[in-house]
């Protein structure tokens, strides 16, 4: 379903859905106060995936890691795609100008509301362990950050190169992380990066499938919960669907 830095540099933030790193009352959507720590800019410090990688972009600015359970809402098995969401909302509020909207990254309940509120989905939709995927992905952000996307589909896992131009491009003029889920491989994942060489290419992969105790960056790099991942290491035999959120060009 669209469902682990070197530790002198770590930035974490309290759990707040946001609200905090924007600047507004540190509680959660509920008025909780939570005590949990996301981290950010959980890729910082990874190494290239490999020595003849001669051309690399990765997304430009901040971006905090949400993954199953960083809320205390156990959501395996069906939110991974709106932790994504989550992550790519958080690089809206903290990178975006003071001159377009800055609301905090949305809880799972407000993505669903959202999705009820424009129509997309019917009201059972609320409360409801649905996946969501690049589609919805593109909605809830254009609604609540005003910020169009791209969707990219590649029908097979092996035509995947194709996409690599288009990832170098997006994060050398957006910056922004890119959403990225298909059909055989329904898992939703996060691209905060691409990289090629004279092998192939890699995406930078931020997995939020992890469910657990926080983590610091050097462990979320060393269990594989960020990573970079060889493009034909991917199923070539799903398609894929990608979401580019079309921020202000750089």
């Amino acid at each position: 379903m669209e469902d682990t830095e070197k530790r002198g540099t770590q930035k974490t933030e309290c759990i707040d859905w946001g609200r905090l790193v924007c600047g507004q009352t540190p509680i959660t959507a509920n008025n909780e106060t939570r005590k949990d720590i996301l981290v950010m800019n959980a890729h910082d410090g990874l190494p290239q995936p490999s020595p003849d990688c001669d051309r690399c972009s990765v997304i430009l600015g901040e971006c905090l890691y949400y993954h199953y359970g960083c809320d205390d809402k156990d959501d395996r098995g069906w939110g991974c795609g709106y932790r994504t969401i989550q992550t790519m909302a958080s690089w809206l509020c903290l990178n975006q100008p003071l001159t377009v909207i800055r609301r905090h990254p949305p809880s799972l309940s407000e993505i669903q509301h959202t999705l009820v509120e424009i129509g997309d989905k019917p009201d059972s939709f609320l409360g409801s362990r649905e996946w969501i995927g690049t589609f919805e992905a593109s909605l809830v952000l254009d609604q609540l950050y005003d910020v169009p996307c791209r969707i990219l589909h590649v029908r097979y896992g092996k035509k995947l190169d194709q996409a690599v131009e288009d990832l170098h491009d997006h994060f050398l003029t957006r910056g922004s992380p890119v959403m990225m889920g298909g059909d055989r491989d329904n898992s939703s994942k996060g691209i905060l990066g691409v990289c090629t060489g004279k092998w192939g290419s890699y995406f930078l992969v931020m997995d939020p499938h992890y469910f657990g105790c926080p983590l610091d960056k050097k462990s979320l790099q060393s269990q594989g919960w960020v990573s970079w991942k060889a493009v034909g290491s991917l199923d070539q035999c799903s398609f894929y669907n990608l979401c580019l959120p079309l921020t202000d060009k750089k």
